[in-house]
């Protein structure tokens, strides 16, 4: 179940701001970038929190309010948003569309095991 921090959920809540959505506290890691740049300019952050239409995370890159980016999280992939703000080495994020933060919490499936062919035995 995920952990809803009941404390901030809703009391943020700033004149003109989305913030009022409840955000799952979580370690998550996941990777940033600036929009238009080459996916190798991808930086990895570690996100502490997370919401339908943003997130809070790790960040030591140089970023500024206002700055549009690519976010790419496990389980919901790549979601186009703008910095929010950036202070003490993290950063907010908002999201251009909402997500559903539940599919990050999803365990990371591995390939299923392939039967193993068993050797067939000549009938003479």
């Amino acid at each position: 179940m995920a952990d809803i921090d009941p404390v901030r959920r809703g009391s943020d809540i700033r004149a003109g701001s989305r913030r009022t959505a409840a955000r799952d506290s979580l370690f998550l890691s996941a990777t940033i970038r600036r929009k238009g740049e080459p996916e190798t300019g991808v930086i990895p952050v570690r996100v502490r929190n997370l919401s339908a239409i943003g997130m809070m995370a790790d960040h030591n890159d140089f970023s500024l309010p206002g700055e549009e980016v690519i976010v790419t999280l496990r389980g919901i992939g790549s979601v186009a948003g703008k910095v929010a703000w950036v202070r003490n080495g993290r950063m907010g994020v908002e999201f251009d569309r909402e997500v559903d933060p539940k599919l990050a919490r999803k365990p990371v499936r591995s390939e299923p095991k392939r039967a193993v062919p068993r050797p067939i035995k000549p009938l003479f």
